[in-house]
């Protein structure tokens, strides 16, 4: 993934109990430059 693309981007982290968790999303997104704004785990069923 290009750095420059998520620079400065909003982001809503909505992860899976059963697969990648939110706060997990949330960790990839501020390293490539996103502002998280909502980070949360669900169960999809």
């Amino acid at each position: 993934m290009d750095k420059s693309f998520f620079a400065n981007k909003k982001i809503c982290a909505l992860g899976d109990r059963d697969g990648i968790p939110g706060p997990a999303i949330a960790e990839c997104m501020k390293t490539v430059g996103g502002e998280v704004l909502f980070t949360s785990t669900e169960c999809f069923v």
